[in-house]
């Protein structure tokens, strides 16, 4: 007899996170997991006196699901993905609903929800952020493909996610792969929010000297105020964690930082759409120059640094580093959110930006107190062309611009490596500045390639071509 809600197929971590989250708001859940043995294993264990019930293949789990069918994929993105949809879609009927949970890239998604729409199964791709705590208690999600499948599983997803004044932290996004996107930026946004408080604690250990216990306390401080964070509160809980010896535990973790790929996805994207995004990018290419660890201990002992000095009082040191690091910050979400604007403009999706960051604001791993901020300046201005330019955000680049500054140039008078920091600065100084050096550029492009230029005292849009190397000027081109 079906009488299961909804089918989970994936019993990692999240998988069964979220099994059991939905069985704690009341659904009936029906698991499957290719290893049989893991699915005894988490009935025996997490899953012990729930209701939620396990199956040894995919038949008898479809066999008891209530119609319209819903099934939970929660397998590694790729090929995984596509194995599973072709193994599991001849065992459903049009009207039914699959779900893929894990991180795919949304132009895999794309093609998943058009090839199943034609089969009439309604297809999602979800953006579930928050990790284990967040899928156990109350993650993000971020759903989207065919619109169609959103009243199936409305009340399911919006019942388990995260909640902030009494808001879910979960709506539809948009049709296709447009769920999915918006998690890639997320996880963008995520490298760059990582990099930053990184570069943080590298000025405040090597270039003020501090202890780990003064830097914990700082972050600990810090999460009391504009900064505060998920990311800045737990940055302050592993730098309290000691070791079985008693010396700081964050001393003995290896300096390689490692990626899964939706960083460098969100670079990319922002490459192909020409949506300027380099912290994202810095960020990304910081843990690739993270990995060449063996490489940089080699070159340390033999690449000069120059003169590492630069006097300061250590309260003003940190109250510089505190507003590079808010400043910083800013730029990051303005950039994730051009990216999300461009994105919406070129593949046709209906995003909307304020009700994001209200997704945003619980359950993921970017949550933090300015994404109601970030919502306040979309109630203001639906279509701002930045967030940099609203009020708010304008005012406190305003008031953290010169310690921001600052804090960069005493980095570089280190020698201390602040890659996001100084990119965030550079995107902010140029996307504030009128007149760039690109005129330069495309002279000089017209000159070698006669790709042609516009003119500053003629109407945009008309191209004019100039034989660089003789003096002559050409005409329009338009």
């Amino acid at each position: 007899m079906p009488d299961a809600d909804i089918g989970v197929v994936g019993l990692a971590v999240m998988g069964q996170s979220l099994a059991l989250n939905m069985n704690d708001h009341g659904f009936r859940v029906a698991v499957f997991n290719r290893t049989t043995a893991k699915v005894d294993a988490f009935l025996a264990g997490p899953a012990a006196g729930t209701r939620i019930v396990g199956h040894h293949a995919l038949p008898h789990l479809v066999a008891t699901l209530a119609r319209p069918r819903r099934i939970l994929m929660m397998v590694r993105a790729g090929s995984a993905v596509d194995d599973l949809i072709g193994e599991i879609t001849p065992l459903l009927d049009a009207g039914d609903c699959l779900i893929d949970g894990g991180n795919s890239h949304f132009r895999d998604t794309e093609r998943r929800t058009r090839a199943l729409a034609a089969r009439g199964i309604h297809y999602v791709g979800a953006g579930i952020s928050g990790g284990e705590d967040g899928a156990r208690h109350g993650p993000s999600i971020m759903p989207g493909g065919d619109p169609l499948a959103w009243p199936l599983i409305r009340e399911l997803f919006q019942g388990i996610a995260a909640r902030v004044d009494g808001v879910p932290c979960c709506d539809w996004i948009g049709e296709g792969g447009a769920g999915h996107y918006v998690k890639m930026v997320h996880n963008g946004i995520e490298y760059g929010d990582m990099q930053l408080i990184a570069e943080a604690y590298l000025l405040l250990r090597a270039g003020l000297g501090l202890t780990v216990d003064e830097v914990q306390a700082v972050f600990a401080d810090w999460d009391k105020g504009v900064l505060s964070s998920y990311l800045i509160e737990i940055t302050a809980q592993i730098l309290a964690v000691r070791d079985d010896d008693g010396a700081p535990l964050i001393d003995k973790v290896l300096d390689r930082a490692d990626q899964k790929g939706t960083g460098s996805w969100t670079a990319i994207e922002a490459l192909e759409l020409g949506v300027p995004a380099p912290l994202i990018g810095e960020a990304v290419f910081a843990r690739s120059l993270s990995a060449m660890k063996d490489e940089r201990i080699r070159a340390s002992t033999c690449l000069p640094a120059g003169p590492l000095t630069f006097g300061i009082e250590p309260q003003r040191f940190i109250e510089r580093i505190h507003d590079a690091l808010y400043a910083a910050k800013i730029c990051s979400y303005a950039q994730g959110f051009l990216l999300l604007r461009e994105a919406a403009n070129n593949y046709g999706w209906q995003l909307d930006l304020g009700g994001i960051a209200l997704m945003w604001r619980g359950g993921c791993i970017i949550r933090s107190r300015f994404l109601d901020d970030i919502k306040a300046a979309y109630d203001e201005t639906p279509e701002p062309e930045s967030l940099l330019q609203q009020e708010f955000f304008r005012d406190e680049l305003a008031r953290t611009l010169p310690r921001w500054r600052k804090t960069v140039a005493m980095a570089v008078g280190l020698g201390l490596p602040v890659p996001a920091l100084t990119s965030a600065l550079a995107f902010y100084d140029g996307y504030r500045r009128a007149d760039l050096s690109a005129n330069l550029i495309q002279a000089q492009r017209d000159h070698f390639g006669a790709h042609t230029y516009e003119r500053t005292d003629r109407p945009r849009g008309e191209a004019f071509h100039t034989d660089w190397g003789r003096g002559r000027q050409g005409g329009d081109l338009g």
